[in-house]
C-alpha cells in the first residue's frame, strides 16, 4: 500500500484518488476550495458523476481516503504527489498554467522528503520540465530528491470510473525510468498495457488523441451535410465505414459536435502550440470551424422548417455537454440555444442533472421539470443530449402538448419514419429530407 496526495478534486482528481483508494493504496485529497473540501468530509458530491459516490463513502469508511486543505498535512509521508488541476484555455486557446503552478510552488514549499510529482492534468508539452524547474528554483540545493513523471489521464465524463479501472492503456513519460516504474506499479492491478516514454511525448500522446477524436466527429458531421445534400443517409454511411477494421465504428455518430472540458480545450491547446512553433495546423482548424458551424447548421434547419425563429417557442431536451454528466462547458445545446435566443425564440428546456449550471450560464432560459412540459405550447422540439430517459418517450402525449409539429432530432436516437407516421415533421441530422 502506497501513500499518495491528489491535487485537485474535480472530476480527474476525484476520481483519480477515490480510484488509488479503492484499489487499496492511503489517498489524501486536497483541494483550496474549502467549500469542496467541506462538502466531501460531510459525504456530499462537488460533481456528478455515476458510481463515484458509493466508492468515495465505502473508501471513506475503510479509512483510506479522506480530505483536506493544507498542503503540509497531504504531503506528510506522500510517496507520490498528483497534480490534477484544471488547466482551462485562454481566447487564444494558450492553456492557463497559474493552477499547475500554484500546486508545484506549494509542493516546493512542503518537500521535506524524497517524492514523486505526478502530473495527471492535461498540461501543454514541456510541463513536466518546467514543474522541475519550479522546485528548483525555489529550493535551490536543498530540495528533497524528486522526480516528475507525466501520467495524462483518458477519464471520460459519465463513465470516468470505469474508464480509470478498465483503461486501454496507461501513458508515463520520465527522464527517470525508475520513478515511472514506481508509478506503473500503483496501477499493476488494472492488468493493462503500461507504457513508458519520455515526458514530452506522454504529454504529447494526450493532445494528440484527444485531437483525432474529435477530427473523427468533425469529419462525419461533414459527412452528414453532404449526405443532406445528396440523399444518402449518415447512419448507414457510418456503419459501412465501422465495418472496415481499419476505421472501426467509435466516435462515428453524427450529431450536433463535441463539446466538454476536454476536446475543445485539448484541440485548441495544441493548434495554439503548433502556431507559437512555426508550425501549421490546418487540418487542427478545420476540426474546430466544423465543430462550430455544426450548431449553426441545427439552428438554420429550424429556422427554414418553422419559417423564421422571431417569437416562435422552442423546446430543448438535453443541456449537458453528453448524458450522464451534469458539466456544460462547451455544451453544443447551449450554444445552440444562445443562437436561438439571439434570434428571438423562446427557449425551454430540461435536464436531468444540468440545469442549475445552465441557468447560471443562460438566465433567459426557462427551465422545465419534464420532458413533458418541455413540449407544452413548443412550435419545435430539438434533442440536443442523447439521455436514456428521453429515448422512449410517448410522443402522442409530446403531439398533444405541442403547439407545432417540428422535430429535430439532434443525436439520430428516434424513429423518424414512426415520428413522420404520427403527423410530425421529423428532421435527423445526415438523414435524407432532413435538410
Amino acid at each position: 500500500m502506497a501513500k499518495l496526495c491528489v491535487i485537485g478534486t474535480g472530476y480527474v482528481g476525484l476520481v483519480t484518488g477515490t480510484c488509488f483508494a479503492d484499489l487499496g493504496h492511503r489517498v489524501t485529497c486536497l483541494d483550496i476550495d474549502e467549500n469542496r473540501i467541506n462538502m466531501l468530509k460531510n459525504g456530499l458530491m462537488p460533481i456528478y458523476e455515476p458510481g463515484l459516490k458509493q466508492i468515495v463513502d465505502q473508501n471513506v469508511e475503510a479509512g483510506r481516503l479522506d480530505f483536506t486543505t493544507s498542503y503540509p498535512e497531504a504531503l506528510k509521508g506522500s510517496e507520490f504527489a498528483f497534480i490534477a488541476v484544471g488547466t482551462p484555455s485562454s481566447e487564444d486557446g494558450e492553456a492557463d498554467m497559474q493552477y499547475v503552478k500554484s500546486a508545484a510552488t506549494s509542493i516546493a514549499k512542503n518537500l521535506d522528503h524524497p517524492t514523486i510529482i505526478v502530473n495527471k492534468s492535461t498540461v501543454p508539452v514541456g510541463t513536466g520540465d518546467w514543474v522541475a524547474e519550479i522546485i528548483h528554483d525555489l529550493n535551490g540545493q536543498v530540495t528533497p530528491k524528486f522526480s516528475v513523471v507525466s501520467n495524462p489521464e483518458f477519464l471520460r465524463e459519465g463513465s470516468a470510473v470505469n474508464d480509470f479501472m478498465k483503461p486501454d492503456r496507461v501513458v508515463l513519460g520520465s527522464t527517470d525510468l525508475q520513478a515511472a516504474n514506481k508509478v506503473a506499479e500503483l496501477y499493476e492491478a488494472l492488468r493493462t498495457e503500461i507504457m513508458i516514454t519520455d515526458l514530452r511525448t506522454a504529454e504529447m500522446i494526450k493532445y494528440a488523441s484527444n485531437a483525432f477524436l474529435a477530427t473523427r466527429i468533425s469529419f462525419i458531421n461533414e459527412m452528414a451535410n453532404i449526405c443532406e445534400t445528396l440523399g444518402a443517409d449518415v447512419r448507414e454511411v457510418a456503419r459501412g465505414m465501422g465495418l472496415d477494421r481499419r476505421i472501426g465504428p467509435a466516435f462515428l455518430d453524427a450529431g450536433l459536435g463535441w463539446g466538454g472540458s476536454c476536446f475543445p480545450k485539448d484541440v485548441k491547446a495544441l493548434a495554439h502550440m503548433a502556431v507559437t512553433h512555426d508550425t501549421h495546423p490546418q487540418l487542427l482548424q478545420a476540426v474546430m470551424d466544423i465543430n462550430l458551424n455544426q450548431r449553426r447548421h441545427a439552428v438554420n434547419k429550424l429556422d427554414k422548417a418553422l419559417g423564421g425563429l422571431q417569437g416562435r417557442t422552442i423546446g430543448v431536451l438535453g443541456l449537458s455537454f453528453k448524458p450522464n454528466t451534469d458539466d456544460t462547458r462547451h455544451s453544443p445545446s447551449l450554444d445552440i440555444i444562445k443562437m436561438l435566443l439571439a434570434e428571438g425564440a423562446v427557449v425551454q428546456a430540461y435536464d436531468p442533472q444540468a440545469m442549475k449550471a445552465s441557468k447560471a450560464v443562460v438566465p433567459a432560459l426557462e427551465l422545465c421539470q419534464n420532458p413533458y412540459e418541455v413540449a407544452q405550447d413548443a412550435d419545435a422540439l430539438l434533442l440536443a443530449t442523447e439521455w436514456n430517459e428521453f429515448k422512449f418517450l410517448d410522443f402522442d402525449q409530446i403531439k398533444t402538448n405541442m403547439r407545432g409539429k417540428v422535430i429535430l432530432d439532434g443525436r439520430n436516437i428516434w424513429d423518424g419514419e414512426e415520428l413522420q407516421r404520427k403527423g410530425f415533421l421529423y428532421f435527423g441530422m445526415g438523414i435524407p429530407g432532413s435538410k
